[in-house]
């Protein structure tokens, strides 16, 4: 019996990249995974990992500072990196 193929890596979404590698993270902390698979398993787990990190990324972008003048007038800027 074949086990299914898993989603390519850029349609998940964060929570789901992030599911899939804390359960390639906990595998392989508990061993007992043949070698090959184990390496396939960390080659992923890198993958969804840089995932991860650019979905994070875009959504730093994306947030903005609200911010009201003394006036009472509402804006938005973008948030400084920090």
């Amino acid at each position: 019996m074949t086990q299914p193929q898993p989603k390519p890596i850029d349609q998940l979404n964060f929570e789901d990249a992030l599911v899939e590698l804390e359960t390639i993270v906990r595998d392989l902390e508990q061993g007992g995974t043949p070698l090959e698979q184990s390496i396939s398993a960390y080659e992923r787990g890198i993958a969804l990992k840089k995932h991860c990190e650019t979905k994070l990324r875009e959504a730093q972008a994306k947030i903005e500072k609200i911010t009201v003048d003394k006036d009472g007038n509402v804006s938005s800027e973008p948030l400084d990196s920090e």
